[in-house]
């Protein structure tokens, strides 16, 4: 019986866990919008919105714990630069999970769309003809 016991296991062990989270939520900060299965999408929410929470309060004990889960320095400059200053006035959801509508080919695992809040795809092509002008 598994009375209590939380988390999904995802078929991997835990160092491969962890690492796959740690992967995970650096791909989010890193472009904003990923795709992944539903259930890993569902089981590293938690994890990068805590480290957006970590970021509001920039101080260097902040800066290592997230260098020290993150494990890469340039998202975690992002994060703390970029990222965690447009959620200052917001207490919390910051990320979204959209289900897609095909499964995914090889083995037919439910897809979703895993992103921040006020990520748009517009946004980003706008601010590049601007340049270009």
């Amino acid at each position: 019986m598994r009375h209590r016991k939380t988390g999904r296991k995802l078929g991997r062990n835990s160092s491969h866990r962890k690492a796959l989270g740690r992967n995970l939520v650096s791909s989010l900060f890193e472009h904003g919008r990923i795709t992944t299965t539903v259930e890993k999408a569902k089981e590293y929410r938690p994890m990068a919105e805590k480290m957006i929470t970590l970021a509001k309060t920039r101080n260097l004990h902040n800066i290592r714990r997230a260098v020290s889960i993150l494990q890469n320095k340039d998202v975690v400059k992002k994060l703390f630069e970029e990222i965690a200053p447009r959620y200052l006035d917001r207490p919390g959801g910051y990320t979204r999970i959209l289900r897609l509508q095909k499964n995914r080919l090889g083995d037919n695992a439910s897809q979703a769309v895993f992103e921040l809040v006020g990520y748009e795809v517009g946004a980003s092509t706008e601010e590049s003809e601007e340049g270009e002008e």
